[in-house]
C-alpha cells in the first residue's frame, strides 16, 4: 500500500523557443479525504467568473485521474483565450497527468484517492500572436505538469539545497527592478 499523500506543493517553469510558450504552474496534492479534497470541493462550487475552475480532461467526457482542477491564474476575459487554455492547454495538463502515473512519480493504485489543484498560466500574450503553434504550447504545458508534479512528490527543491543557493538565485523580476527594466 502507498504512503499517504497528506498535502505537497509543488512550482516549476518550462519556457519554449516563443514569447508566449511558458508555462509556470503551481500545485498542491493530496488525499481527497484531506485539506486538499475540502479545497478542490470548494473550488469546483464557487466559481468565479473570469477564473472559472475545470477538471483536466483528455476530452469531453474523459476526465484524467487523479482529479485534477485547473484554476487560471489570469482572468478569462476572451473567447480565444477561454478556447485555448480549455483546448490546448487543458488537454496538456491532463495528459502530464497521465505521464506523471505512467512514470510512477503518482502512484496508480492512489490516484482515486489523490486530487492535484493546478494554477495554470497561460501567457496573455498568446493573444497577439500572429499564428498560435499549439503543438508547441501543448508540450510546454505537459512537460511543465509532469515536471511540477514530480518536485511535489519528491519535496523539491529540498532545504539543503535552498540553503546552499539561496544567494546563488536570483529573482528574474527583482532583477529587472533592481536594472530599472520594470
Amino acid at each position: 500500500m502507498a504512503e499517504r499523500i497528506g498535502m505537497r506543493t509543488g512550482e516549476a517553469l518550462v519556457e519554449g523557443a516563443l514569447d508566449y510558450l511558458c508555462a509556470e504552474p503551481e500545485i498542491v496534492i493530496g488525499e481527497l479525504d484531506g485539506p486538499v479534497g475540502h479545497a478542490l470541493a470548494n473550488l469546483v462550487g464557487d466559481q468565479v467568473k473570469g477564473h472559472t475552475r475545470v477538471f483536466a480532461i483528455l476530452n469531453s467526457d474523459v476526465q484524467v485521474r487523479p482529479a485534477t482542477l485547473m484554476v487560471s491564474k489570469v482572468t478569462v476575459n476572451s473567447t480565444a483565450y477561454t478556447n485555448i487554455l480549455m483546448g490546448t492547454v487543458q488537454a496538456a495538463i491532463a495528459n502530464g497527468v497521465l505521464d506523471a502515473v505512467r512514470e510512477g512519480i503518482i502512484p496508480k493504485e492512489k490516484v482515486n484517492e489523490i486530487g492535484i489543484i493546478y494554477s495554470v498560466w497561460l501567457d496573455p500574450a498568446v493573444l497577439k500572436a500572429e499564428q498560435v503553434d499549439h503543438a508547441a504550447l501543448f508540450a510546454v504545458h505537459r512537460e511543465a505538469t509532469t515536471k511540477v508534479i514530480r518536485k511535489a512528490m519528491n519535496h523539491e527543491p529540498n532545504i539543503d539545497w535552498l540553503l546552499e543557493n539561496q544567494d546563488k538565485v536570483e529573482h528574474f523580476f527583482h532583477q529587472q527592478g533592481l536594472e530599472g527594466n520594470l
